[in-house]
């Protein structure tokens, strides 16, 4: 018998606006055989990697599963908290301050649910637990500033699939991209002014965001030209020279080319150059994780400070700040998830 799918027969809960918050993901634990879940699952994505099914799936769990692992939990075990990895207690804390502020400013009901879209909590599970709230409208919102195929649309296709076992289908938000929204870019420039107030002001900027392989763009990705109008938005909004900040691509990987600039080879020249302060922030990045901490944080530091390179600082995710959440619901706000 076909399972029902649809607002539970005799629920007499008010109808609910859900909202569900989608990152990106995380292993359940820093261990080498939880890492090798989470990658097989994220690299296995037809959207993540463009390659011929076999071939890439005897490279994955030939090769790359069997190396890779080991080394990410050991990036993971440095970040891991006790609250689990920083991503995923972020994303909490994200999750019930948006609930928090919409609760205030909406008049209906509003049930705000995490879900990642590698790992857990899955997005089935968010979805259903929605449901059970009587969503009959689900705003999704991917934290993904910026849109790719890679993330947006892969969010997107996650979502199809799992509605595609519900009888009765909610009305359905989807939001694609915010790159060039004012409050986010605000937000941005909130965060770069009031970490410049405690740490000074450097030489230059560095705006890193996560790499794409260049073919994918050359094939109609807009991801990069969002990545540029969100750097040039920040840029204006500090009031920022073309001397004063740079945009770079960060987390490659493969032999294939990748959307240039890179970040450590920029990093790199500039510490060859002896420059004397860069500051990086990642506005690619809504929540902290692995490739900020880690990657920018620390692996990047090293290659410009051993390159020859001076004081070097590390602009945090806007995370949980209050000018972040309350971007993220005018964000909501205007895709139209107030009561009509």
């Amino acid at each position: 018998m076909t399972q029902y799918h649809g607002p539970f027969p005799g629920n007499d809960q008010p109808e609910t606006l859900g909202v569900l918050l989608v990152n990106l993901g995380t292993p359940d634990a820093p261990t080498t055989s939880a890492v090798r879940r989470y990658l097989a699952e994220f690299l296995s994505d037809p959207r993540v990697v463009e390659m011929p099914r076999l071939l890439w799936m005897l490279i994955l769990h030939g090769v790359i599963l069997r190396t890779r692992p080991t080394r990410s939990a050991a990036a993971y075990r440095q970040v891991w908290t006790e609250q689990g990895s920083p991503l995923l207690k972020i994303s909490r804390e994200q999750e019930q301050a948006l609930q928090q502020l919409l609760k205030q400013q909406m008049e209906q009901p509003v049930k705000v649910e995490l879900a990642m879209r590698y790992g857990n909590p899955s997005i089935a599970s968010g979805l259903d637990k929605l449901r059970q709230a009587n969503a009959r409208k689900i705003v999704v919102l991917p934290l993904y500033p910026q849109y790719s195929a890679t993330t947006t649309a892969s969010t997107f296709d996650a979502i199809s699939k799992e509605l595609q076992q519900w009888r009765w289908l909610p009305d359905l938000e989807f939001i694609s991209h915010y790159h060039d929204h004012p409050t986010y870019i605000k937000a941005l420039a909130t965060s770069v002014r009031n970490y410049q107030q405690r740490h000074g002001t450097p030489k230059k900027l560095l705006m890193s965001f996560h790499g794409i392989p260049e073919d994918y763009h050359t094939a109609g990705d807009p991801y990069p030209d969002e990545c540029r109008t969100t750097a040039q938005l920040l840029a204006d909004e500090l009031g920022l020279d073309s001397e004063q900040w740079t945009i770079s691509f960060q987390s490659r990987m493969g032999r294939k080319e990748w959307i240039k600039p890179y970040t450590d080879e920029q990093l790199k020249e500039w510490g060859k150059k002896g420059l004397s302060s860069v500051h990086v922030i990642c506005p690619g990045f809504p929540t902290d994780c692995l490739e900020t901490i880690e990657e920018i944080g620390t692996e990047n530091r090293q290659f410009f400070v051993q390159a020859g390179g001076g004081d070097y600082h590390y602009i945090p995710a806007l995370n949980s700040t209050s000018e972040h959440i309350q971007a993220l619901t005018k964000i909501l706000n205007k895709n139209q998830t107030q009561n009509r």
